[in-house]
C-alpha cells in the first residue's frame, strides 16, 4: 500500500474491507468506510469504488461519530429529501 493521503484513489488501498451501513440506499449509492493498518479509516463514495478515498484517524472520525449522534448535522437532513 503507497503512503496514505487525502483524495488518493480507493483503489490503491490493497487488502481493506469496505462496509457501509445497513441504513444505505438499496441502490448502492451511500458512502462506504475501511479500517486502515495502523489504526486509521478510509471513506469513499459507493458510486465511484476506485475514486478518491478520504483518510481520517481514529480520534477525527470519532469526533464525527459523536456530532452525528449528539444532532450536530440533524439540520442537513431535512435539504437532503
Amino acid at each position: 500500500m503507497s503512503q496514505l493521503h487525502n483524495g488518493m484513489s480507493a483503489a490503491l488501498l490493497d487488502g481493506v474491507v469496505w462496509r457501509k451501513s445497513r441504513f444505505s440506499n438499496p441502490s448502492g449509492n451511500c458512502v462506504e468506510l475501511a479500517v486502515l493498518p495502523g489504526g486509521g479509516v478510509a471513506i469513499r463514495n459507493s458510486r465511484d469504488p476506485l475514486g478518491p478515498a478520504l483518510i481520517y484517524t481514529s480520534r477525527e472520525l470519532g469526533a464525527f461519530v459523536r456530532g452525528i449522534k449528539g444532532g450536530d448535522f440533524d439540520d442537513l437532513l431535512a435539504t437532503a429529501d
